[in-house]
Parts: C-alpha cells; structure tokens; sequence
C-alpha cells in the first residue's frame, strides 16, 4: 500500500492523524474535540497469528484491543480508543480498507470510548436529531435523502454516534457523505455518472453532502425504526420502554461486540437512559412503492405534534 503524507481530519468528535488518506473526511484540526485518533499502517501478521485461532472467527477481542481480519485485504487493530493500526494484505486495496476503517473501525473505537455506534441515518430536524434505524436494505439512506432534499441536514450516514452532556443524549456529527443505492438515486433524479461508486457495490454510490451536512453536535430527540413490508400502508407507533430498549439493541453497530468488550451492563444502563429522553417509534412502509416522501411527511408530523409543517 503506497504511503500517502500525514494528514489531519476531523470527524466522530476527533481530531483524526492518518497515514492513509481518508478524502471522505474534513480536512484540519479542532481545538474542542474528544481527543485524537491515529491510523497508522504496520504488520499485524504475527501477531494475528499468535492472537487468533479457528475459535475466534474473523475478530480478536479484548477490553484493551479489537482485531479483525478480511481476507484479501488487512488485518485492523483497534486499540485504547486512540488508534488504528491497519496491515494491508494486498497492493491496490485502499478503497476497500477505508470502508472498514470508517464503518467497523470507527464502530469499535466509539464504543472503547463509550460512545454508543447506532446503525442507521441522522438528520437535523429544528436544532435536534433525529436517528433512522433498521436492518440492512430497510431505505434508512433513501429516506435520509428524502429529508435532505427538502433542506434538512444529516449529521451522520451509517453510524450514529450517540454520548451524553450535562445528562442529555446527543449525537455527534460523522462526515459529510452518504451511501446510496443506484435505484435511489433515480427516484431523486440523480445520475449515477456523477459519483463515485462503492467498491465492490457496482451499484451503490458515495453522495457529497457539500452544504447540507450539520457540523455541530446536537441533542437526540427520537428514533425512528424503519421496517418494510407487503402492503400498501405507512404505519407509525410509539414504542414502550422494553421494545425501545430491545431496538436500541438490536441496532447497535456491531452489537456482538458489546459482550465480548464486558460492555453488557454500561449498554444496558445507556439505552435505557437514552430512551428516558427521547421517544421511540416503529415506522412501517409498504413494499409495494416508493415511500421516502410520504414518510418525511410522517415523521414531521409527529415532530410537530400531530401538526403538518
């Protein structure tokens, strides 16, 4: 892998130090952030082979250190929440190697700051976020981009970033681009020709939020679980406390880390502290036809209390 010169970033609520570049991310550094990250790139090779066994699967894991590897491209190290270490398997895999870096990578540096990572859309709705959550292939990006259209900015695509100040849930902004599937970007009249496709997803494309990202960390005001489902209706209920807790669960990124980090009780206490805050919604929409629209106009509605803006 060809060094590039260090350069600095800012994103996740860190000033980020990088051997490798990351173009997604904000160039410079801040004075008010959480601390620094390196990511630097040495071989990992040996001490993947001493650490792992066919019992540990693809990922190390420990309170001090995570460890993965993909085969074909790098092993990561993870550790004390201030850096990343990345050994790259083959030439010519950089675009690959920054999706993990900025998706599992990320995740489990969050977490070893006790940062809750969601999976899932943030978007700036009045001065507050409001976080889209759901399984893969559920249009968390699609309606996200509904939203963004309409001149909402989206403070995070993919990962969540949720912490607490002065006892309030906020969320912490990520870097100003979006991951979206070739099908959605016709459905906003977007050609496909003017971005830049995801390695290895011939038909997803990343999408530069320019001027409609939000750069300052604000309070968490919901979640929205999106499901799917055959039908022709939008469907929309506020979850109980239990329910909520199990969404926030089920929808934390990487959430089999969570046991095997000793981080079961710390999650626990913050989702229900989360879900003390703020509401917590079941948000369906039919399979039968394309929804992002409508559902914007759902979700402001019930932000506004029953009231169209």
């Amino acid at each position: 892998m060809k060094l590039q010169n260090i350069m600095s970033y800012q994103a996740f609520g860190f000033n980020i130090v990088s051997e490798i570049d990351l173009p997604e991310l904000q160039q410079g550094i801040i004075s008010n952030v959480r601390g620094q990250i390196t990511i630097s790139i040495n071989n990992l090779s040996e001490m993947w082979s001493e650490l792992s066994d066919d019992c540990t699967g693809p990922f190390v894991v420990s309170k001090e250190y995570i460890m993965f590897r993909v085969e074909g491209v790098a092993i990561f190290l993870i550790k004390d929440g201030n850096a990343i270490v990345v050994s790259p398997l083959q030439p010519n895999r950089e675009d690959e190697i920054r999706l993990y870096i900025l998706g599992t990578c990320m995740g489990a540096i969050l977490l070893q700051n006790n940062i809750l990572p969601l999976h899932g859309s943030v978007l700036s709705i009045d001065g507050k976020a409001y976080g889209i959550v759901g399984e893969c292939g559920a249009g968390k990006s699609t309606l996200a981009r509904a939203f963004i259209k309409k001149g909402y900015k989206l403070l995070s695509d993919d990962l969540i970033p949720v912490t607490f100040i002065n006892n309030i849930p906020q969320v912490i902004p990520s870097y100003p681009y979006q991951k979206l599937w070739e099908e959605s970007l016709a459905e906003f009249n977007m050609k496909s020709e003017n971005y830049l496709p995801i390695v290895y997803r011939e038909s997803k494309y990343s999408v530069p939020m320019e001027d409609l990202f939000e750069s300052e960390t604000i309070p968490l005001a919901g979640i929205f679980v999106l499901n799917k489902q055959d039908g022709d209706n939008i469907e929309l209920k506020e979850l109980n406390s239990i329910n909520a807790i199990q969404e926030i669960s089920e929808h934390t990124y990487r959430n089999f880390l969570i046991q095997r980090l000793g981080l079961l009780n710390w999650h626990f206490q913050l989702s229900a502290k989360i879900i003390e805050n703020i509401q917590v919604f079941k948000l369906v929409r039919p399979t039968s036809r394309f929804t992002a629209n409508e559902l914007t106009d759902v979700i402001i509605k019930e932000i506004n209390g029953g009231k169209s803006k």
